[in-house]
């Protein structure tokens, strides 16, 4: 069935949305260079209007500024040595229902890539974090999960030593081939970058996106005119932390690559929740991307 009809978009150009895109790297490491006030209330904005999500889940975003929440005797917000000098985060909600992580990975790379398009560093935070201090000052509802942060600011100098081990544990730097993300028809026939035609680049927008330890569990298969997602878990890895499942996130973060790139290069098109039923070995259904309208 679809989801939505209207799918809203940043209005950007061909060359700043891809390039914003191509730009962002995860940021660990944090300058104390302020950030100047206009690019706060332009981020904060954005964050209050960042709202609309695929699936429909309700979803909010706050900037919360650990200088002022220390000052008031707040000082539990933690990230476990990971980052380093981040005054500021983003911390988000969406309410429990089917297809909240994905909504929540689709709206959260939203806000990182304005942040980024604003010259900020971010690093997406899911399972080194501590929740509690940031739940509560998100006044966390029963009916809701907070399922990442970000830091925000600029970018220190040098990467730090926790920032290197990290790259090189997760291996940022490396990528699966186009050959095992994308695939023509069905899961063993692998999609020819020649023959994605318009959505080339697209595609090779999705297939950098982050995603939790890097394990980039995507997996496209293009069927005429549609683009079905797949998850493909890691065993185990979405039981990390619950009810909180980081691979799911990571869909929507592809997702929200995926249709931004296709807008900025004018390629119409919308999201459905109509599963193909195809064989996949075991692959979760995630959601299609219907061309051309």
């Amino acid at each position: 069935m679809p989801i939505r009809k209207k799918i809203d978009f940043f209005e950007v150009s061909i060359v700043s949305i891809i390039e914003t895109i191509s730009r962002r790297v995860s940021c660990r490491t944090y300058s104390d260079r302020p950030v100047e006030p206009a690019k706060i209330m332009e981020l904060a904005a954005f964050l209050r209007a960042n709202t609309l999500s695929p699936f429909g889940s309700g979803i909010r975003f706050q900037l919360l500024n650990l200088d002022e929440l220390e000052i008031s005797g707040a000082g539990r917000l933690g990230t476990y040595g990971v980052i380093k000098g981040a005054r500021r985060f983003i911390a988000g909600a969406v309410r429990r229902r089917p297809k909240a992580m994905e909504d929540f990975g689709y709206c959260m790379e939203k806000n990182i890539l304005e942040a980024t398009a604003l010259g900020l560093g971010t690093c997406w935070l899911g399972g080194t974090f501590s929740r509690s201090g940031f739940a509560e000052k998100m006044r966390l509802a029963d009916d809701e999960f907070l399922p990442a942060v970000t830091p925000v600011g600029y970018a220190g100098d040098r990467r730090s030593l926790i920032d290197r081990i990290f790259r090189f544990s997760a291996g940022s730097d490396r990528r699966r081939s186009w050959h095992e993300m994308f695939f023509d028809g069905r899961i063993d026939n692998p999609l020819r970058q020649e023959s994605a035609g318009p959505y080339e680049t697209p595609l090779s927008c999705l297939r950098i996106s982050p995603s939790a330890s890097n394990k980039q569990p995507w997996r496209i298969i293009k069927d005429n005119s549609l683009f079905h997602f797949y998850l493909k878990h890691t065993p185990g890895y979405n039981a990390v932390l619950g009810d909180i499942k980081l691979q799911n996130v990571d869909m929507g973060i592809a997702m929200c690559h995926f249709e931004l790139s296709s807008a900025a290069l004018g390629l119409k098109g919308r999201w459905q929740d109509d599963d193909p039923q195809l064989e996949t070995g075991g692959m979760e259904y995630i959601a299609s991307w219907v061309s051309g309208e």
